[in-house]
Protein backbone atom coordinates (compact mmCIF):
# COMPACT_ATOMS: atom_id res chain seq x y z
CA UNK A 1 0.00 0.00 0.00
CA UNK A 2 1.20 3.52 -0.79
CA UNK A 3 2.39 5.61 2.15
CA UNK A 4 -0.19 8.08 3.46
CA UNK A 5 0.30 11.28 5.42
CA UNK A 6 -1.12 11.14 8.92
CA UNK A 7 -4.10 13.31 9.74
CA UNK A 8 -7.78 12.61 10.27
CA UNK A 9 -8.39 8.97 9.43
CA UNK A 10 -11.46 8.34 7.25
CA UNK A 11 -12.53 4.71 7.53
CA UNK A 12 -15.12 3.08 5.24
CA UNK A 13 -16.26 -0.30 6.55
CA UNK A 14 -18.84 -3.02 5.95
CA UNK A 15 -19.51 -6.66 6.68
CA UNK A 16 -22.35 -8.95 5.65
CA UNK A 17 -23.18 -11.24 8.56
CA UNK A 18 -26.31 -12.20 10.49
CA UNK A 19 -26.85 -9.65 13.27
CA UNK A 20 -30.29 -10.53 14.60
CA UNK A 21 -29.52 -8.49 17.73
CA UNK A 22 -28.53 -5.36 15.79
CA UNK A 23 -30.90 -3.16 17.80
CA UNK A 24 -29.06 -4.10 20.99
CA UNK A 25 -25.77 -2.95 19.43
CA UNK A 26 -26.99 0.55 18.53
CA UNK A 27 -26.64 2.35 21.88
CA UNK A 28 -23.28 0.86 22.98
CA UNK A 29 -21.76 1.45 19.53
CA UNK A 30 -22.87 5.08 19.57
CA UNK A 31 -21.36 5.46 23.04
CA UNK A 32 -18.01 4.13 21.75
CA UNK A 33 -18.04 6.60 18.84
CA UNK A 34 -18.72 9.53 21.17
CA UNK A 35 -16.24 8.38 23.80
CA UNK A 36 -13.42 8.43 21.26
CA UNK A 37 -14.48 11.56 19.34
CA UNK A 38 -15.21 9.60 16.17
CA UNK A 39 -17.78 11.12 13.78
CA UNK A 40 -19.74 9.61 10.91
CA UNK A 41 -22.65 7.26 10.35
CA UNK A 42 -22.86 3.50 10.82
CA UNK A 43 -25.84 1.45 9.62
CA UNK A 44 -26.90 -1.71 11.40
CA UNK A 45 -29.29 -4.31 9.99
CA UNK A 46 -29.95 -7.98 10.45
CA UNK A 47 -27.73 -8.54 7.37
CA UNK A 48 -24.67 -6.72 8.79
CA UNK A 49 -22.97 -3.34 9.23
CA UNK A 50 -21.98 -0.55 6.83
CA UNK A 51 -20.78 3.04 7.07
CA UNK A 52 -17.98 5.56 7.14
CA UNK A 53 -16.40 7.10 10.23
CA UNK A 54 -13.58 9.56 10.83
CA UNK A 55 -11.39 10.60 13.72
CA UNK A 56 -7.93 10.32 15.18
CA UNK A 57 -5.83 7.22 14.56
CA UNK A 58 -6.38 6.12 18.14
CA UNK A 59 -10.11 6.86 17.97
CA UNK A 60 -10.76 4.91 14.78
CA UNK A 61 -8.63 2.01 16.03
CA UNK A 62 -10.64 1.95 19.27
CA UNK A 63 -13.94 1.70 17.35
CA UNK A 64 -12.60 -1.02 15.03
CA UNK A 65 -11.24 -2.89 18.04
CA UNK A 66 -14.60 -2.71 19.79
CA UNK A 67 -16.40 -4.02 16.72
CA UNK A 68 -13.95 -6.85 16.10
CA UNK A 69 -14.30 -8.13 19.65
CA UNK A 70 -17.58 -9.55 18.38
CA UNK A 71 -16.60 -12.84 16.62
CA UNK A 72 -19.20 -12.14 13.94
CA UNK A 73 -17.34 -8.94 12.98
CA UNK A 74 -13.77 -10.20 13.39
CA UNK A 75 -13.23 -10.22 9.60
CA UNK A 76 -14.77 -6.76 9.10
CA UNK A 77 -13.60 -5.19 5.84
CA UNK A 78 -12.39 -1.58 6.01
CA UNK A 79 -10.50 0.90 3.86
CA UNK A 80 -8.80 4.09 4.99
CA UNK A 81 -7.98 7.49 3.55
CA UNK A 82 -6.95 10.76 5.17
CA UNK A 83 -8.13 14.33 5.39
CA UNK A 84 -6.91 17.51 7.06
CA UNK A 85 -10.15 17.92 9.02
CA UNK A 86 -13.15 15.87 10.07
CA UNK A 87 -15.43 15.31 7.06
CA UNK A 88 -18.42 14.61 9.32
CA UNK A 89 -20.15 16.71 11.98
CA UNK A 90 -22.08 14.08 13.92
CA UNK A 91 -21.84 10.59 15.37
CA UNK A 92 -24.82 8.44 14.31
CA UNK A 93 -25.76 4.77 14.44
CA UNK A 94 -28.95 3.92 12.53
CA UNK A 95 -31.05 0.79 12.33
CA UNK A 96 -32.04 -0.19 8.78
CA UNK A 97 -33.78 -3.02 6.95
CA UNK A 98 -30.74 -3.30 4.62
CA UNK A 99 -27.22 -1.93 5.02
CA UNK A 100 -27.26 -1.15 1.30
CA UNK A 101 -30.73 -0.88 -0.18
CA UNK A 102 -31.42 -2.91 -3.30
CA UNK A 103 -34.97 -3.82 -2.38
CA UNK A 104 -34.79 -7.43 -3.54
CA UNK A 105 -35.73 -10.16 -1.07
CA UNK A 106 -33.65 -13.30 -0.67
CA UNK A 107 -30.24 -11.97 -1.83
CA UNK A 108 -27.44 -13.59 0.19
CA UNK A 109 -24.13 -11.72 -0.32
CA UNK A 110 -22.59 -13.56 2.63
CA UNK A 111 -22.65 -16.87 0.75
CA UNK A 112 -23.36 -16.16 -2.92
CA UNK A 113 -21.43 -13.06 -4.05
CA UNK A 114 -19.20 -13.00 -7.12
CA UNK A 115 -15.48 -13.75 -7.19
CA UNK A 116 -13.31 -11.11 -5.50
CA UNK A 117 -10.51 -9.72 -7.65
CA UNK A 118 -7.58 -7.97 -5.97
CA UNK A 119 -6.72 -4.48 -7.28
CA UNK A 120 -3.38 -5.73 -8.60
CA UNK A 121 -5.19 -8.21 -10.91
CA UNK A 122 -8.08 -5.91 -11.85
CA UNK A 123 -6.47 -4.27 -14.90
CA UNK A 124 -5.79 -7.60 -16.57
CA UNK A 125 -9.36 -8.79 -15.99
CA UNK A 126 -11.15 -5.73 -17.33
CA UNK A 127 -8.81 -5.46 -20.31
CA UNK A 128 -9.89 -8.87 -21.60
CA UNK A 129 -12.15 -8.49 -24.68
CA UNK A 130 -14.71 -11.02 -23.45
CA UNK A 131 -15.37 -9.24 -20.12
CA UNK A 132 -18.25 -6.80 -19.73
CA UNK A 133 -17.34 -4.11 -17.20
CA UNK A 134 -20.26 -2.57 -15.28
CA UNK A 135 -20.19 0.37 -12.90
CA UNK A 136 -22.81 -0.40 -10.22
CA UNK A 137 -22.94 3.18 -8.90
CA UNK A 138 -25.45 5.91 -9.62
CA UNK A 139 -25.28 8.28 -12.57
CA UNK A 140 -24.08 11.30 -10.55
CA UNK A 141 -21.19 9.22 -9.19
CA UNK A 142 -20.21 7.87 -12.60
CA UNK A 143 -20.27 11.38 -14.06
CA UNK A 144 -17.16 12.49 -12.14
CA UNK A 145 -15.06 9.37 -12.61
CA UNK A 146 -15.11 5.71 -13.67
CA UNK A 147 -12.97 2.97 -15.22
CA UNK A 148 -12.22 3.24 -18.90
CA UNK A 149 -14.80 1.34 -20.96
CA UNK A 150 -17.25 0.76 -18.10
CA UNK A 151 -20.99 0.55 -18.76
CA UNK A 152 -23.00 3.23 -16.95
CA UNK A 153 -26.36 1.77 -15.84
CA UNK A 154 -27.75 5.34 -15.60
CA UNK A 155 -29.49 4.70 -12.28
CA UNK A 156 -30.54 7.32 -9.76
CA UNK A 157 -30.56 4.87 -6.86
CA UNK A 158 -29.34 1.33 -6.22
CA UNK A 159 -32.96 0.17 -6.17
CA UNK A 160 -33.00 0.69 -9.95
CA UNK A 161 -30.03 -1.61 -10.54
CA UNK A 162 -32.01 -4.91 -10.72
CA UNK A 163 -34.18 -3.35 -13.45
CA UNK A 164 -31.05 -2.43 -15.40
CA UNK A 165 -29.78 -6.00 -15.15
CA UNK A 166 -33.07 -7.51 -16.29
CA UNK A 167 -33.37 -5.10 -19.20
CA UNK A 168 -29.79 -4.78 -20.44
CA UNK A 169 -27.81 -7.89 -19.46
CA UNK A 170 -28.14 -11.44 -20.76
CA UNK A 171 -26.42 -14.45 -19.16
CA UNK A 172 -26.13 -16.10 -22.57
CA UNK A 173 -24.45 -13.14 -24.31
CA UNK A 174 -22.58 -11.75 -21.31
CA UNK A 175 -20.65 -14.76 -20.10
CA UNK A 176 -18.14 -12.81 -18.01
CA UNK A 177 -19.22 -9.73 -16.04
CA UNK A 178 -16.95 -7.60 -13.84
CA UNK A 179 -18.42 -5.02 -11.47
CA UNK A 180 -17.11 -2.32 -9.18
CA UNK A 181 -18.36 0.29 -6.72
CA UNK A 182 -16.91 2.77 -4.22
CA UNK A 183 -15.98 0.49 -1.33
CA UNK A 184 -17.15 -2.95 -2.41
CA UNK A 185 -20.47 -3.28 -0.59
CA UNK A 186 -22.83 -2.64 -3.51
CA UNK A 187 -20.94 -5.22 -5.56
CA UNK A 188 -21.51 -7.84 -2.87
CA UNK A 189 -25.24 -7.49 -3.53
CA UNK A 190 -25.12 -6.80 -7.27
CA UNK A 191 -22.96 -9.85 -8.00
CA UNK A 192 -25.12 -12.03 -5.73
CA UNK A 193 -28.15 -10.79 -7.68
CA UNK A 194 -26.51 -11.69 -11.01
CA UNK A 195 -25.73 -15.17 -9.72
CA UNK A 196 -29.43 -15.51 -8.82
CA UNK A 197 -30.29 -14.44 -12.39
CA UNK A 198 -28.19 -17.21 -13.94
CA UNK A 199 -24.89 -15.46 -14.66
CA UNK A 200 -22.03 -17.90 -14.03
CA UNK A 201 -18.80 -15.90 -14.21
CA UNK A 202 -19.29 -12.77 -12.12
CA UNK A 203 -16.38 -10.83 -10.65
CA UNK A 204 -16.01 -7.73 -8.54
CA UNK A 205 -13.21 -5.45 -7.42
CA UNK A 206 -12.28 -6.36 -3.86
CA UNK A 207 -12.55 -3.31 -1.61
CA UNK A 208 -13.90 -1.21 -4.47
CA UNK A 209 -12.45 1.87 -6.09
CA UNK A 210 -10.97 3.15 -2.84
CA UNK A 211 -8.90 -0.02 -2.45
CA UNK A 212 -7.80 0.19 -6.10
CA UNK A 213 -6.67 3.82 -5.74
CA UNK A 214 -4.75 2.92 -2.58
CA UNK A 215 -2.89 -0.01 -4.15
CA UNK A 216 -2.44 0.71 -7.86
CA UNK A 217 0.09 3.43 -8.83
CA UNK A 218 -1.37 6.27 -10.89
CA UNK A 219 0.97 5.51 -13.79
CA UNK A 220 -0.59 2.03 -14.13
CA UNK A 221 -4.16 3.03 -13.37
CA UNK A 222 -7.14 2.56 -15.65
CA UNK A 223 -9.23 4.86 -13.46
CA UNK A 224 -10.30 8.16 -15.02
CA UNK A 225 -11.40 11.22 -13.03
CA UNK A 226 -12.23 11.41 -9.32
CA UNK A 227 -14.19 9.14 -7.01
CA UNK A 228 -17.37 10.36 -5.31
CA UNK A 229 -17.40 9.72 -1.55
CA UNK A 230 -20.26 10.03 0.90
CA UNK A 231 -18.79 12.63 3.23
CA UNK A 232 -17.95 16.33 3.22
CA UNK A 233 -14.94 15.80 0.95
CA UNK A 234 -17.42 14.98 -1.88
CA UNK A 235 -14.69 13.40 -4.02
CA UNK A 236 -11.14 12.08 -3.75
CA UNK A 237 -8.38 11.98 -6.35
CA UNK A 238 -6.07 9.10 -7.18
CA UNK A 239 -3.97 9.87 -4.10
CA UNK A 240 -7.11 9.58 -1.95
CA UNK A 241 -6.84 13.27 -1.13
CA UNK A 242 -9.80 15.66 -1.22
CA UNK A 243 -10.80 16.20 -4.83
CA UNK A 244 -11.92 19.25 -6.79
CA UNK A 245 -15.69 18.73 -6.47
CA UNK A 246 -18.10 20.44 -4.11
CA UNK A 247 -21.71 19.56 -3.28
CA UNK A 248 -24.82 21.46 -4.29
CA UNK A 249 -26.79 21.62 -1.05
CA UNK A 250 -30.03 21.99 -2.99
CA UNK A 251 -29.92 18.82 -5.13
CA UNK A 252 -27.10 17.07 -3.17
CA UNK A 253 -25.18 16.34 -6.39
CA UNK A 254 -21.46 16.95 -7.02
CA UNK A 255 -20.51 20.13 -8.82
CA UNK A 256 -17.27 21.26 -10.42
CA UNK A 257 -15.37 24.49 -9.97
CA UNK A 258 -16.77 25.57 -13.36
CA UNK A 259 -20.31 24.88 -12.12
CA UNK A 260 -19.69 27.23 -9.20
CA UNK A 261 -18.75 30.01 -11.62
CA UNK A 262 -22.00 29.61 -13.55
CA UNK A 263 -24.68 32.34 -13.28
CA UNK A 264 -27.08 29.46 -12.48
CA UNK A 265 -25.17 28.67 -9.28
CA UNK A 266 -26.33 30.15 -5.98
CA UNK A 267 -24.64 28.77 -2.90
CA UNK A 268 -27.00 26.50 -1.00
CA UNK A 269 -29.85 27.24 -3.43
CA UNK A 270 -29.17 25.96 -6.96
CA UNK A 271 -26.58 24.77 -9.46
CA UNK A 272 -26.59 24.24 -13.25
CA UNK A 273 -28.02 20.73 -12.71
CA UNK A 274 -31.06 21.75 -10.66
CA UNK A 275 -31.66 25.38 -11.65
CA UNK A 276 -35.29 25.98 -12.55
CA UNK A 277 -36.54 22.75 -10.94
CA UNK A 278 -37.67 24.24 -7.61
CA UNK A 279 -40.72 26.24 -6.62
CA UNK A 280 -40.45 29.77 -5.26
CA UNK A 281 -41.30 28.46 -1.79
CA UNK A 282 -38.54 25.85 -1.94
CA UNK A 283 -36.01 28.44 -3.08
CA UNK A 284 -37.02 30.70 -0.20
CA UNK A 285 -36.51 27.80 2.22
CA UNK A 286 -33.08 27.05 0.75
CA UNK A 287 -32.02 30.69 1.04
CA UNK A 288 -33.16 30.82 4.67
CA UNK A 289 -31.28 27.61 5.41
CA UNK A 290 -28.11 29.02 3.86
CA UNK A 291 -28.61 32.23 5.86
CA UNK A 292 -28.81 30.20 9.08
CA UNK A 293 -25.67 28.27 8.10
CA UNK A 294 -23.82 31.56 7.54
CA UNK A 295 -25.03 32.93 10.89
CA UNK A 296 -23.93 29.74 12.65
CA UNK A 297 -20.50 30.04 11.04
CA UNK A 298 -20.19 33.62 12.25
CA UNK A 299 -21.00 32.43 15.80
CA UNK A 300 -18.35 29.74 15.51
CA UNK A 301 -20.93 26.94 15.46
CA UNK A 302 -21.59 24.18 12.96
CA UNK A 303 -25.13 24.53 11.67
CA UNK A 304 -25.64 20.91 10.67
CA UNK A 305 -23.46 19.12 13.14
CA UNK A 306 -20.95 19.45 15.88
CA UNK A 307 -22.70 17.33 18.36
CA UNK A 308 -26.16 18.57 17.48
CA UNK A 309 -27.46 17.77 20.95
CA UNK A 310 -24.73 19.87 22.56
CA UNK A 311 -25.44 22.76 20.18
CA UNK A 312 -29.18 22.66 20.91
CA UNK A 313 -28.58 22.49 24.66
CA UNK A 314 -26.18 25.44 24.51
CA UNK A 315 -28.57 27.56 22.48
CA UNK A 316 -31.43 26.77 24.88
CA UNK A 317 -29.27 27.72 27.86
CA UNK A 318 -28.32 30.99 26.16
CA UNK A 319 -32.00 31.76 25.54
CA UNK A 320 -32.90 31.06 29.17
CA UNK A 321 -30.15 33.42 30.35
CA UNK A 322 -31.26 36.06 27.85
CA UNK A 323 -34.91 35.81 28.98
CA UNK A 324 -33.91 36.07 32.61
CA UNK A 325 -31.83 39.15 31.84
CA UNK A 326 -34.78 40.70 30.02
CA UNK A 327 -37.08 39.96 32.95
CA UNK A 328 -34.62 41.47 35.43
CA UNK A 329 -34.24 44.64 33.37
CA UNK A 330 -38.01 44.94 33.01
CA UNK A 331 -38.67 44.53 36.72
CA UNK A 332 -36.04 47.09 37.63
CA UNK A 333 -37.50 49.61 35.18
CA UNK A 334 -41.14 49.27 36.29
CA UNK A 335 -42.58 51.43 39.16
CA UNK A 336 -43.93 49.68 42.23
CA UNK A 337 -47.33 48.17 41.45
CA UNK A 338 -49.47 45.25 42.55
CA UNK A 339 -47.84 41.86 42.07
CA UNK A 340 -50.66 40.65 39.80
CA UNK A 341 -50.12 43.56 37.42
CA UNK A 342 -46.36 42.94 37.36
CA UNK A 343 -47.02 39.29 36.51
CA UNK A 344 -49.43 40.33 33.77
CA UNK A 345 -46.91 42.67 32.18
CA UNK A 346 -44.17 40.10 32.44
CA UNK A 347 -46.40 37.41 31.01
CA UNK A 348 -47.43 39.61 28.08
CA UNK A 349 -43.79 40.29 27.21
CA UNK A 350 -42.96 36.64 27.39
CA UNK A 351 -45.78 35.75 24.96
CA UNK A 352 -44.50 38.07 22.26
Amino acid sequence: MKDRPQGVVVCALYHFVRLEDCAALQAPLLAVLREHGVKGTLLLASEGINGTIAGSRAGVDAVLGWLKQDPRLASLDHKESYDAELPFHRSKVKLKKEIVTMGVEGIDPEHKAGTHIEPEQWNALISAPDVLLVDTRNDYEVSIGTFRGAVNPCTQSFREFPGFVRGALDPVRHRKVAMFCTGGIRCEKSTAFLKEQGFDEVYHLKGGILNYLAKVPAEHSLWQGECFVFDNRVSVNHSLEKGSHALCHACRLPITEADQQSPLFERGVSCPRCHGQRSAAELADFRERQHQIDLARERGEVHLGGDVHETIARRRAEKRVHKQQQKTRLESALPDEPAAETDRVGGRRQDR
